[in-house]
């Protein structure tokens, strides 16, 4: 079935979502989500989103520095400002939609302060204010007559003049997107869905390792797909890691404890109950995210263990029972009383800071194609995320792709060229077993190799291992028909494989991306 559309969103996060009701009014728009409206990384953050609100004391310029020092000095300064001097714009629009920052009894912003920040300026509803954006977004959303939300499919690829077999390189100067095919898992059949404009919002890639904080849909698929178009796609080596997620087998995501229990007194120690911390740095367990994540992997990677311990049974019960009830009744749901026990903790794949590269106007370098939210390069985060910018910087460039876009739209028209979807081929019942075998070894390789610490000879290994998957994920993919799963996996490997190979180029020690076979960055 060919479906048509004047703007096509795939993605519903913050970016998505946002990106939606602001060209709405222009026509008509269909807004694709994986799973359900609620299920995107934006559902899960609990932190903030930084804005500079209150001028007496803060101002655009430190906002600035401290992203720029946060992104170690390789952020794109343009894409910083604009993000940090519209971002008081878009807290306006979004209050409009119905979010509720919390404010103080004189009737101000309740503003916190997080790691990086030289001033209190984060917004905040509780400690789930990604929530609160998600649910008021989705009722703003729902409530709008020209948004057509369709949960639970699943986008298979971008189409471009490939599709009207024309040979496309990365050299083709003009590649043009005019929509995507788009699988129905629960029939099993793919659509061609038409759109004048089509913008990609789906979110990071967490779920290619084995540890995550992010929910399972984060297969790096809207990357993958840009990639696979022969679109530019840059900063991968990138990824966030948060040091101390629950350790427990089984739970993906993996829950978050949170930093603020290493600054109420926790202690990290060994399986065999040692600290190590004072060989890593003098702050010990209250360094900075990034060292305590690498001083974490590297014990675990000499030692070969799984996790260590998080200690806070030196503590008052009550006192930790009232400070943290929820991971308190987590833990106990585990059998692991925190006031007794240490709690097993290991780092977590949190937030991808590359993705597809964008300009200042949220264009890839794909025609008629956009990317926002986490699956973009705007070059805000540049080597490191500062907290709390991911979300402001959804909405800033969803505000521009919406812009651009709303003046181009007219100058498009639907392709009627592009061929239906060949749905040729087979599903034996072996395929299962192969596709999820395939997806526990992705997370392995990824999380042993291309994880915290990194080294030639590791990425060269990761390499030589994802390399076969590749081949025998293609050959599964030519032969089956589309699902999600093998789907997904193809998306997988496929962002594997560029956050290993920018790993590689990268021959200094920046930002996230560190390797000890240079440990120090280039002058």
């Amino acid at each position: 079935m060919v479906r048509k559309f004047d703007f096509l969103v795939i993605g519903s996060g913050i970016a998505g979502m946002s990106f939606a009701l602001k060209v709405a009014h222009k026509g008509k728009v269909a807004l694709i989500c994986k799973s359900g409206l609620e299920e995107a990384n934006t559902y899960f953050a609990q932190g903030g989103v930084a804005s500079v609100t209150n001028l007496l004391v803060d101002n655009f310029d430190k906002h600035i520095e401290d992203t720029m020092i946060a992104g170690d000095w390789i952020s794109n300064r343009a894409a910083v400002e604009k993000v940090v001097r519209e971002a008081p714009a878009q807290i306006e629009e979004l209050i409009k939609w119905g979010v509720d920052f919390d404010k103080n009894e004189k009737g101000e912003f309740d503003l916190h302060r997080e790691g990086g920040h030289s001033e209190f300026r984060i917004l905040h509803h509780k400690d789930n204010t990604g929530a609160e954006i998600q649910d008021s977004l989705i009722k703003a959303v729902q409530r709008h007559p020209n948004i057509t939300v369709i949960e639970n499919q699943f986008a298979i690829e971008i189409l471009t003049q490939h599709h009207l077999g024309v040979t496309v390189t990365r050299q083709t100067p003009d590649i043009k997107c005019y929509g995507a095919y788009i699988l129905d898992p629960k029939t099993g059949k793919v659509d061609t869905y038409l759109a004048k404009v089509t913008l990609m919002a789906t979110g990071g890639v967490g779920a290619v390792y084995k540890t995550t904080t992010n929910p399972l849909v984060a297969t790096g698929d809207g990357i993958a797909m840009v990639y696979r178009a022969k679109g530019t796609v840059k900063d991968m080596e990138f990824v966030q890691f948060h040091p101390t997620a629950l350790y427990h087998p089984g739970d993906r995501p993996s829950f978050l404890i949170t930093e603020a229990m290493r600054g109420y007194g926790g202690v990290l120690r060994t399986m065999d109950g040692k600290e190590f911390m004072q060989k890593y740095d003098p702050r010990l367990s209250l360094a900075p995210r990034d060292i305590v994540a690498r001083a974490i992997d590297n014990e675990m990677k000499n030692r070969g263990d799984d996790h260590v311990y998080l200690d806070v049974t030196h503590k008052d019960p009550e006192e930790t029972k009232k400070h943290f009830p929820n991971i308190y009744e987590k833990c106990l749901s585990l059998g692991i009383d925190i006031t007794k026990d240490y709690i097993p903790v290991a780092p977590a794949a949190h937030y991808l800071c590359g993705g597809i590269l964008v300009d200042l106007d949220g264009q890839s370098s794909i025609e008629r194609l956009y990317a926002v939210g986490e699956c973009s390069c705007t070059g805000l985060h540049g080597g490191n995320r500062l907290a709390s910018n991911s979300l402001i910087e959804a909405v800033v460039y969803a505000d521009a792709a919406a812009k651009h876009s709303l003046q181009a739209v007219d100058q498009y028209s639907y392709n009627e060229d592009i061929p239906e979807w060949n749905d040729e081929g087979t599903r034996s019942p072996e395929e299962m077993v192969l596709i999820t075998q395939s997806m526990k070894e992705v997370n392995q390789i990824m999380s042993t190799y291309v994880g915290i610490v990194r080294s030639d000879l590791r990425l060269k290994r990761a390499w030589d291992r994802l390399d076969i998957i590749y081949e025998e994920t293609e050959s599964l993919f030519k032969r089956s028909v589309a699902s999600r799963e093998i789907c997904e996996l193809r998306n997988m490997v496929n962002v594997g494989y560029l956050i290993m190979r920018q790993a590689m180029e990268r021959k200094e020690s920046r930002g996230l991306h560190y390797t000890i076979d240079y440990p120090h960055a280039k002058k």
